[in-house]
């Protein structure tokens, strides 16, 4: 396969645009292809840790993330049935240090206007917008997406980022997404409408049986994110539709009266039956390979969606740059380097979300998991997360000497 002079890159989310980038910083030609009819984001707040900022400096645009964000001063989890302390730890200057970098809060237009402003000073990237890809296709020359109008679109390479319900991943793969039975209702409320005792720089976690609720500020604290999530009762598909205050609240019995006053404060919720991938053992066929949510969708329990895409489009980057551009070998690199990592979040979030919503014993359990534990030891559970940097995001080739006797 020749080194590549142009590529496509489906889907113009976080991901998306973190693609585009990477790969025009190595020279190649990128032509983005959206279906909505602007680039733009929607949604509400993410969460953003010292390895999403290393990806996003890596890029070029972890100065623009940072104007936007909101550097937090702690992490809490507390217990939604009693109000009491679950635990809490500071992410402050020591945190920094260890990790080489904050722990943030900002909404997710803003990250997604942070990498748009870098790519919107590269000259080798353009835009389709209104453009849904519905086919793909390639060859021993090349790959063509068609779209919704039978427009077609060419190019040596191909990068899917087109999210949970990916069309490569259905061409190429053929498995579906995982339907998790948990709901999430978000809501950005202005800070006035937010209880006075809750208004906390930090992102606060209430873990209750079967459901959890998360606050944390926004924007120069004048917003705050309100996210709260339950085990549905019906059968569910991945969707997003506009939430209803009574479905909410029927979810919410036997919560403690201070938790539960945030369900008073949105006007309106935007409600995700979620899902997620179960980790497969590659991403690639032939020119095209998967990046963000088309390769590793997954839960929201550690926040790290969309710091796990930022970290996919560097390493991608690194890949193409460690093969001399050739694109086989820097797929191969890029999924051997990326497949084990994602896939370690993807099930380490699944069993957050396990102790987010235990109850009975297992409450009493998770409880007392924390007790005592100092923040070294904090840091040290999550240098496997936090510690990610672009120049060691390569895998190096696996030790293969005899043991010896």
């Amino acid at each position: 396969m020749s080194k590549p002079q142009h590529m496509l890159v489906v889907g113009g989310g976080i991901g998306g645009l973190a693609a585009a980038l990477a790969l025009a910083k190595q020279g190649v030609r990128v032509t983005l292809l959206e279906q909505a009819d602007q680039i733009g984001e929607i949604g509400a707040g993410i969460q953003l840790g010292p390895n999403a900022f290393a990806a996003l400096d890596a890029l070029g645009v972890g100065e623009n993330a940072r104007k936007r964000a909101v550097f937090t001063d702690e992490l809490i989890m507390m217990d939604a049935v009693d109000a009491s302390v679950v635990g809490r730890f500071a992410v402050g200057e020591a945190f920094r240090q260890r990790f080489g970098g904050p722990y943030a809060v900002i909404h997710r237009a803003d990250i997604h206007t942070s990498i748009l402003e870098g790519v919107q000073q590269s000259n080798l990237i353009t835009f389709q917008t209104s453009t849904k890809v519905v086919k793909i296709e390639q060859d021993a020359h090349g790959v063509t997406a068609t779209d919704q109008n039978g427009q077609t679109y060419t190019a040596d390479a191909m990068v899917a980022a087109d999210g949970v319900r990916s069309v490569a991943r259905e061409t190429f793969f053929g498995d579906a997404p995982r339907v998790s039975g948990h709901v999430v209702y978000r809501a950005v409320v202005p800070v006035a409408d937010m209880p006075a005792d809750l208004r906390v720089n930090a992102p606060v976690v209430w873990a209750g049986p079967n459901c959890h609720l998360v606050h944390y500020p926004l924007r120069g604290a004048t917003e705050y994110n309100l996210v709260v999530t339950f085990h549905s009762r019906h059968e569910e598909e991945w969707s997003v539709t506009d939430g209803s205050k009574e479905e909410v609240l029927s979810y919410f019995q036997g919560i403690h009266p201070r938790p539960r006053q945030l369900l008073e404060c949105p006007k309106s919720w935007r409600r995700w039956a979620t899902a997620d991938r179960h980790p497969i053992p590659r991403w690639t066929t032939g020119r095209v390979t998967l990046l963000g949510d088309a390769a590793h969708g997954m839960l929201q329990y550690l926040a790290q969606g969309a710091c796990m895409a930022i970290e996919d489009a560097v390493t991608l980057g690194e890949a193409l740059k460690a093969c001399d551009m050739d694109v086989e070998s820097a797929f191969q690199l890029y999924e051997e380097s990326r497949i084990p990592r994602t896939a370690r979040v993807v099930l380490s979030a699944r069993e957050m979300g396990r102790l987010y919503h235990a109850q009975g014993v297992e409450r009493l359990v998770r409880n007392q998991l924390w007790e005592g534990r100092t923040p070294e030891r904090f840091y040290d559970a999550l240098e496997w997360l936090y510690g990610w940097r672009a120049e060691k995001s390569l895998a190096q080739p696996r030790q293969t000497d005899a043991l010896v006797v």
